[in-house]
């Protein structure tokens, strides 16, 4: 019996565990679920439970559950050593024994990639099939029909390109970005910084509206750039930050672009799924995303969407895209509602995953995967306020699914994630770019979008900050993350008794 369970034995349940060592019962849970206490608690076990479990236990336990594990094996000791009977092939071979990969479990609550429901991972794993099966081409069409609901566009180009969200984000430039065009690009943080790459390897001209990293795009900067450059074709901007945790106005900005008659690209790689993405009624021209982060699918994919008016003109284009893989018209042929024809090998089991992924997000219900996201932002917001930590965006314009949390003075942030992690399995994300070493970003996306992740987070983050000397007062987060979640569901109750009652 493991040092977790003799102290739920030993107190009752893990909720008297939790109250003896002043945690929330979410970080008994995952001791647990993990088969070990952590190594830092070993002191305290044995003091807690009056030493009829040894702080050497601990320790031991935990050594063996985490072993330290060498970078290479000494000279002489190699498990492959003559293991294919030739030494002419041996000397290539590697020199440590190499198992294989079973990686550990984590509470992923950072940037990206999320934790992946269950169902999603049996999906991933059934048999191959061929790219041009016709089981496999009629899941294509249910997967595009499924995306089309998630973006709420009726485009009949909506698919997911092979390749990560930044495929998704090149593959828009390279095919609307034509050499010495003129395109504006709204910069707030990195990744408006990586459009900015992205039109100039295109052979683009980049007209920059820059922002405070954390605030949203202005619609005034935009418009005055539009009429300072009449000749410009398009207009690229990040729908939801994900290195600062803003939200910018879409619709509004869109509507501002296509008044001066330009097309419009939209990182939608965190807000689609987590935040209203319209892609219809705001009329947006072209939209790109990434499969790991609110659709909580495998990493790999990017959800694309573009207009007819975006087709027409990649088709008018005389000049010769510059790339052949993602070549618009090219890839008609393979996406395309027609007979398929061979562009490139798809990843036929990731896009099960997606196709599974994209089905929850259906079953669930759009609004309701929204509701859902703001109702755990709510809770965790709380929590993190009871420990005095600020929000970097103002209020209006955060992203529920990415909060980005100033760190306090005197606070090593590089050694507080590395303990969340070590200690706890949990991963949090750091801050990137001027803010490196400034901010934590907390993610609550797709299936890590859940209370005990969120509960998790706040007892965990307390205990590491409070062993660091940082004034926390413990059960202060937890209290208040709770509390939140009552009113809400107060709120929740009243509104549906004040709601009529259908006809029968």
């Amino acid at each position: 019996m493991n040092c977790a369970t003799r102290l739920v034995e030993l107190f009752g349940s893990q909720a008297e565990v939790a109250r003896r060592f002043r945690l929330d019962r979410a970080v008994v849970n995952h001791w647990i679920k993990s088969g070990y206490v952590p190594a830092r608690w070993a002191m305290e076990v044995e003091q807690v439970t009056g030493g009829q479990i040894a702080a050497v236990d601990v320790l031991n336990e935990a050594t063996a559950r985490k072993p330290l594990k060498l970078k290479s094996r000494p000279d002489g000791d190699n498990d492959f050593a003559n293991a294919s009977g030739s030494d002419f092939m041996d000397k290539y071979a590697p020199s440590k024994r190499i198992n294989s990969f079973h990686p550990p479990q984590r509470t992923l609550m950072g940037p990206g990639p999320t934790e992946i429901h269950p169902r999603v991972l049996t999906t991933m794993s059934q048999p191959a099939i061929g790219y041009l099966d016709p089981i496999f081409v009629e899941m294509m069409e249910e997967l595009k029909a499924l995306l089309r609901y998630t973006y709420q566009t009726k485009n009949p180009l909506t698919f997911p390109v092979s390749g990560p969200g930044s495929v998704g984000m090149e593959y828009c430039f390279v095919n609307m970005v034509a050499p010495g065009d003129k395109v504006i690009v709204c910069r707030n943080g990195v990744f408006g910084g990586r459009m900015i790459e992205n039109v100039e390897r295109a052979g683009g001209i980049p007209v920059v509206v820059e922002h405070e990293w954390g605030e949203p795009v202005d619609p005034q900067k935009l418009e005055d750039a539009l009429k300072k450059n009449p000749d410009v074709r398009v207009v690229a901007f990040v729908h939801a930050e994900t290195s600062t945790g803003v939200l910018s106005d879409a619709k509004t900005l869109v509507e501002i672009a296509h008044k001066h008659d330009a097309l419009t690209i939209v990182d939608t790689v965190t807000s689609l799924g987590g935040s209203p993405v319209l892609v219809d009624e705001w009329k947006i021209d072209a939209a790109y995303s990434a499969s790991q982060k609110c659709l909580s699918c495998t990493p790999g994919l990017s959800p694309v969407t573009f207009s007819e008016r975006v087709v027409d003109y990649v088709k008018a284009r005389k000049d010769k895209i510059h790339s052949w893989f993602m070549d618009m018209n090219l890839l008609l042929g393979y996406w395309g509602e027609t007979t398929r024809t061979y562009h490139h090998t798809a990843p036929t089991n990731s896009l099960f995953a997606l196709h599974e992924a994209l089905l929850l997000i259906r079953e669930e219900g759009l609004e309701n995967a929204w509701a859902r996201v703001n109702r755990h932002h709510t809770a965790l917001k709380a929590g993190l306020e009871a420990m005095g930590l600020k929000f970097l965006v103002k209020e209006p314009y955060q992203i529920p699914q990415m909060n980005a949390v100033r760190c306090p003075e005197g606070i090593n942030e590089a050694e507080v994630r590395k303990t969340l992690l070590n200690e706890f399995g949990l991963e949090i994300g750091a801050g990137l770019g001027p803010l490196a070493g400034k901010i934590w970003r907390f993610g609550l996306m797709g299936y890590s979008c859940r209370p005990d992740n969120v509960m998790l987070c706040l007892s965990a983050l307390g205990s590491v900050m409070e062993d660091m000397g940082y004034p926390v007062h413990v059960g202060d987060a937890e209290g208040a993350a709770h509390a939140a979640y009552a009113s809400m569901h107060a709120t929740a109750a009243q509104a549906k008794k004040r709601k009529p009652a259908k006809a029968a």
